[in-house]
């Protein structure tokens, strides 16, 4: 007997890898259901059409983002490492999670409902978890911040200031560098003490 649950979560998983290499418009029904070796009608069973797929892959980036980001906070103390390991993971897990990132992103997907839903939820998320660093960076004396939501929006805007050039233009470029180089910044400013 197969396990329903597994089932969809295989469909998720195999249409995630064909709308990240051919894109949500390019990608068909035919292609995800040769890549799952079952007909079209069987996939039907489970979605409705190729957006709820759409939707289940990017909802599934989403949870992967969450858990890597929470885990990657909670594995240190320190609320400068936090932000470091934040900043990181955040950069770097667009790179895997592209249905995701295109979905925030992509204006050619404006269409969809579900995205601006996501888009709004990722974005308040997102500032909590800021606030919520620079809050304990304050409260422990490490950050010196007078308002932890326009800090938060500060360093929100910068970072999403860096995926276009990252990955939209997919140059060879050493991305460590570039994030250690918005955290100087952010952390030690412009101005010498």
């Amino acid at each position: 007997m197969v396990n329903k649950e597994e089932f969809r979560k295989k469909i998720i998983i195999t249409s995630g890898h064909i709308f990240s290499r051919y894109g949500y418009k390019k990608t068909t029904m035919d292609e995800i259901s040769r890549a799952l070796k079952m007909g079209k009608s069987s996939i039907y069973y489970y979605f409705r059409s190729k957006e709820e797929i759409f939707e289940a892959v990017v909802l599934h980036e989403a949870n992967i983002l969450r858990h890597e980001l929470t885990t990657a906070i909670k594995s240190v103390e320190s609320p400068v490492e936090k932000m470091k390991n934040y900043v990181f993971v955040r950069m770097k897990a667009f790179e895997k999670l592209s249905n995701y990132y295109n979905a925030i992103f992509d204006k050619n997907l404006d269409h969809f409902e579900f995205i601006e839903s996501i888009r709004s939820r990722y974005d308040r998320e997102e500032l909590a978890i800021l606030r919520l660093i620079l809050y304990d960076g304050a409260r422990k004396k490490v950050f010196s911040v007078a308002n932890s939501e326009y800090t938060a929006l500060a360093v929100q805007t910068a970072l999403k200031g860096l995926e276009v050039p990252l990955f939209w233009e997919k140059k060879e470029m050493n991305i460590e560098k570039r994030l250690s180089a918005i955290l100087d910044i952010l952390f030690y400013g412009i101005i010498r003490k």
